[in-house]
């Protein structure tokens, strides 16, 4: 599939010209000859004989970028001068930052923010824990924890290499949902280890968000640390892309017409993503699922099954199908795909039945051309931002958190989760409802208060407790209602 070029990818070249004559029109030639595109052209210096412009240029890599510079350097008169990679600076020192919400102006700030005053309040929560989701910045701190082992589609690139991911997850906690999410980088791959690391820095938080842990460790971690922990945790790799891909499919079954209990769904991927996505769509009335990996589709006759394969064995596969996914999706209503790119060609996606969805996730690379899927699918779906219908877990995690600490809740659950799927599908309206518009843009501006609003009332109902009428609901940022608060002891 033919790349195209991309903001992630530009590039900003500081050039200096000839003020006379065709330099401007010869550099924005050079570039759209090479497959670039210019986006910027800004004049940040003039004189009597030349010109230093900054021409910002969206390319589709790093090697494609290079090839446009050196194109640019074959136009005469024109001297290369910077090259700037614009990720990379937006990256500079960091992209998150800690700040006090007080201002410490004087002694009598200083003697109450810190000592002596301070130690009052760190006595009331010695004798009662509880007041520190009141008194400290733990109702509103998720950490971001992840061993590096599975970065994006990088791979197992190791803890420094995970973080700036990290700051950039947390960052959007922030951005949608006013939480402050903090990364944590683990320097070990031991479960154990792990295990023990994150029940040890529990106390400062309200939620963990396990993050790039390669499977099928990330079960038995999650697993663990929800058996131990008195707060949320929630694999976002899992359970994001699991909500996210629900609701998209939700709205799908909508524009095609189909149950969500009479559709046959074939998936590529059974990895933690595609188990969380397969068991989520179960939770929610998908009763005909196959499941395929690098072998072919997993049933029960497999010799290699691990505990998490021969999960999917004994619940899915009725018909007791066996082969390859290409021969798998012949008929079937849904395709998901969570596993590696070009899998599947147009000739496969012909032999589904009619009205197809098809959710091709591999991210950059589907596991089939866009393109090429819609030419028969009703409805096509990607993980890509140049496609319509992207499927992107920041749609759910700020506001799947902001409800989970809005009501102080002690766990996530699968009712939680489809809750949150429901109110994602729902802020597309029947009168928005198009194949092409399935799910949100991430900035639209219900998205995460809307999510936030149904996870939080379906964690109050877990534990059948009910907002009291005297305590306002949080906003979206969780604002600190200290009116509503019981009195602190003195």
């Amino acid at each position: 599939m033919a790349t195209v070029p991309s903001v992630s990818n530009s590039i900003t070249v500081r050039l200096e010209v000839p003020a006379t004559g065709n330099a401007v029109s010869a550099i924005t030639t050079a570039v759209e000859s090479s497959g670039g595109s210019v986006t910027g052209l800004d004049v940040t210096a003039s004189g009597l004989e030349a010109l230093r412009i900054d021409v910002t240029v969206a390319a589709s890599s790093v090697a494609h970028g290079e090839e446009i510079v050196e194109k640019l350097r074959t136009i005469d008169g024109v001297t290369i001068g910077k090259v700037s990679d614009r990720t990379f600076l937006m990256h500079l020192g960091g992209k998150i930052e800690m700040s006090s919400k007080l201002p410490i102006r004087n002694r009598d700030d200083l003697s109450m923010i810190y000592t002596p005053g301070v130690a009052r309040v760190c006595m009331a929560i010695a004798e009662n824990p509880e007041d520190a989701r009141r008194l400290t910045i733990k109702r509103n701190s998720v950490a971001v924890v992840t061993d590096g082992s599975a970065v994006l589609g990088l791979g197992n690139i190791g803890p420094a290499a995970a973080l700036p991911v990290m700051e950039g997850k947390a960052a959007l906690f922030k951005r949608f949902a006013g939480i402050d999410a903090w990364p944590i980088c683990l320097d070990t791959q031991d479960t154990d280890e792990i295990v023990a690391i994150v029940k040890a820095i529990a106390p400062g938080f309200a939620g963990i968000n396990l993050e790039d842990i390669s499977a099928p460790r990330c079960f038995e971690i999650e697993a663990r640390l929800r058996e131990a922990l008195d707060i949320p945790v929630f694999h976002d790799d899992q359970h994001g892309t699991a909500i996210v891909v629900l609701a998209a499919l939700m709205n799908a079954l909508k524009v095609v017409g189909k149950e969500i209990s009479e559709i046959r769904v074939v998936m590529s991927g059974a990895g933690a993503a595609g188990t969380a996505i397969l068991k989520l769509l179960m939770a929610a009335g998908v009763e005909h699922a196959t499941v395929a990996d690098v072998r072919g589709v997993v049933h029960q006759g497999r010799d290699d099954l691990n505990d998490n394969l021969r999960w999917i064995a004994d619940h899915t596969n009725r018909s007791g199908r066996t082969g390859s996914l290409k021969e798998a999706v012949a008929g079937a209503d849904v395709f998901i795909g969570v596993s590696a790119p070009n899998l599947l060609d147009g000739e496969d996606l012909a032999t589904m039945a009619a009205d197809a969805i098809v959710f091709a996730l591999a991210n950059p690379d589907p596991e089939v051309d866009p393109a090429v899927a819609r030419q028969t699918a009703a409805v096509v779906a990607t993980g890509r931002s140049d496609f319509p219908n992207q499927i992107n877990n920041v749609l759910v995690f700020p506001g799947v958190f902001r409800g989970l600490l809005d009501a102080q809740s002690r766990t996530v659950n699968t009712e939680m989760m489809i809750a949150a799927a429901r109110a994602l599908a729902a802020t597309v309206g029947d009168d928005e409802l198009n194949p092409n518009y399935i799910i949100p843009s991430v900035f639209h501006k219900d998205v995460a208060k809307t999510v936030a609003a149904a996870v939080r009332d379906a964690a109050l109902a877990a534990t059948s407790e009910a907002p009291t009428p005297s305590r306002p609901t949080p906003g979206i940022v969780g604002t600190l209602d200290t009116a509503s608060f019981p009195a602190v002891r003195l």
